[in-house]
């Protein structure tokens, strides 16, 4: 009877564990699998390159305001009704934006596919934690990672090939299988979590915190195209987001039932964790923005051979992952995190190395280097960042580290390419500095017919070749950039303890 009963149990953890990573990789992919589609879906409307980012933008900005919200609605209404009605809410907007006709509508669509989207991953990883034992909280959070982590790496390869093959609205429409069979798994397995019905909404906290978040990112977002703070807009947008940031903090430790419990922060474990992800989401994201368009612009790869030649760096991921699962209750998690960190750093200086005439199989191995090396990170540091904290913060918790790694992600990405516009602008004026008579390259150049300098297309030739080249360094430079990112962070292992080792029985599920 009793090993009937464990029977059972497991495969309900199963049955909650395939649902929970449906939810997971649905939302993940649509954080990047529509950036490729954006060309098409600008052609297809008739607007311009900065009314289309919006479609962009919108999603953002909306998931990073309501993600916070995710542990007062799971502890207010339960955890399963909400999880439940977000991957319905999500799958329905995806559908929606698919079938948009209008610029106007597939932003509103978008806005809505980002608010019920905020709370999938947070709650799909409380769901796993709270499922399995604390002894398996390891393996749990490797198998979520494989979502949250190859997600993100394999949306612009999928989003490229069902653009290429199908059309644009495809991108959105994919994600209705998932959803179905993400909604019917969690229906039949999941129990509903007691609601709180005593917990209030704090809505000036909320409202300080949302106001903050969302000026952030729109200045992220847009800050680029605006020449950052010599744009009043972007002024406005920074102030706001340190004035509402700061009046929040003030609120959360002087309010008597604030938006979130500031005792989560005293939970050392957690606070080194939130800035651990917050460093991974810069590296995990930013270093994808930058590869497509040197592998496009620079060395002439098609769309659809960019996103199959990054594919592998999601399988190197999905390795480590799954040997992390086996080991993290074997092994203190720290040297793990380490390991991962220096191998980061490593492909990362490798690609330092590159050129425009680097092979596939360089940036394949790379890339397999670097996404083992991210995979080496996440699973033990999501299994130490929640293994000293009291399973009442769990929600709120889970909210927080996605957020985190969200704001992450759009920090990295506004960092790499501001970074890399000015250097390239910086670049350029250094090669051309060393153009003049007495160059002996450019006069063996000239000789041999390669330009004409005499005449203005033979100085514009000569121009897009610098240019080719000061961005061609400038890349490199960025790479660079990540690589002391995130060796900075390797001595930050030490101010991470390691979980206690004590089993505790496995719950039972009725």
């Amino acid at each position: 009877m009793h090993s009937r009963k464990l029977q059972q149990n497991d495969a309900r953890r199963g049955v909650i564990t395939l649902s929970v990573m449906l939810a997971t990789i649905m939302q993940a992919l649509d954080t990047t699998i529509a950036n490729v589609a954006l060309p098409h879906v600008q052609g297809s409307m008739g607007t311009t390159q900065e009314q289309i980012n919006w479609v962009l933008t919108s999603y953002v900005v909306a998931a990073a305001i309501f993600t916070p919200l995710t542990g007062f609605l799971a502890s207010r209404f339960g955890r399963k009704r909400v999880l439940n009605w977000s991957i319905v809410g999500f799958t329905l907007t995806s559908m929606l934006c698919g079938a948009a006709q209008t610029l106007e509508q597939i932003v509103l669509f978008r806005v809505l596919q980002g608010i019920f989207g905020a709370s999938l991953v947070p709650l799909s990883q409380s769901l796993l934690l709270d499922t399995y034992p604390k002894e398996k909280h390891g393996s749990a959070m490797a198998i979520w990672g494989i979502g949250v982590m190859v997600g993100p790496i394999l949306g612009p390869t999928l989003g490229g090939w069902l653009t290429e093959y199908y059309s644009w609205r495809w991108v959105f429409y994919i994600n209705l299988p998932f959803g179905v069979l993400a909604w019917l798994g969690l229906a039949a397995s999941v129990k509903e979590t007691t609601p709180d019905p005593t917990r209030k909404f704090d809505v000036l906290g909320f409202s300080l915190l949302a106001i903050a978040i969302g000026a952030f990112q729109i200045m992220l977002d847009r800050g680029e195209s605006l020449d950052w703070f010599s744009s009043p807009e972007i002024l406005i947008e920074a102030f706001l987001a340190a004035l509402c940031l700061y009046l929040f903090a003030v609120h959360t430790w002087t309010h008597h039932q604030p938006f979130i419990n500031p005792a989560i922060f005293t939970d050392r474990n957690f606070c080194v964790g939130l800035l651990f992800i917050f460093l991974v989401g810069i590296v995990l994201l930013a270093t994808m923005a930058l590869l497509p368009p040197f592998m496009q612009n620079l060395m002439g790869y098609p769309v659809l051979d960019v996103g199959y030649v990054l594919a592998p760096r999601g399988l190197g991921t999905m390795v480590a992952m799954m040997l992390v699962g086996r080991m993290i209750n074997k092994v203190d998690p720290r040297p793990l995190i380490a390991a991962g960190l220096l191998l980061t750093s490593l492909s990362l200086w490798e690609m330092t190395l590159f050129t425009t005439d680097s092979s596939t199989g360089d940036i394949i191995r790379t890339g397999i280097t670097q996404g083992f090396g991210l995979g080496l990170i996440f699973t033990p540091l999501t299994t130490i960042s929640f293994s000293t904290l009291a399973p009442r913060f769990r929600n709120d918790g889970t909210a927080l580290f996605s957020l985190m790694r969200n704001v992450g992600s759009g920090i990295g990405i506004s960092i790499v390419i501001t970074y890399l516009g000015h250097r390239t602008q910086f670049n350029h004026e250094v090669f051309t500095s060393y153009l003049t008579p007495f160059n002996q390259s450019l006069q063996q150049a000239v000789q041999a017919g390669v330009y004409h300098l005499g005449t203005p297309e033979g100085l514009m030739k000569l121009d897009r070749e610098v240019t080719r080249q000061a961005s061609t360094l400038a890349y490199l430079q960025d790479f660079r950039l990540m690589m002391f990112i995130t060796l900075i962070a390797v001595p930050m292992t030490l101010l991470l303890r390691a979980p206690g080792r004590s089993a505790q029985p496995a719950p039972v599920m009725d």
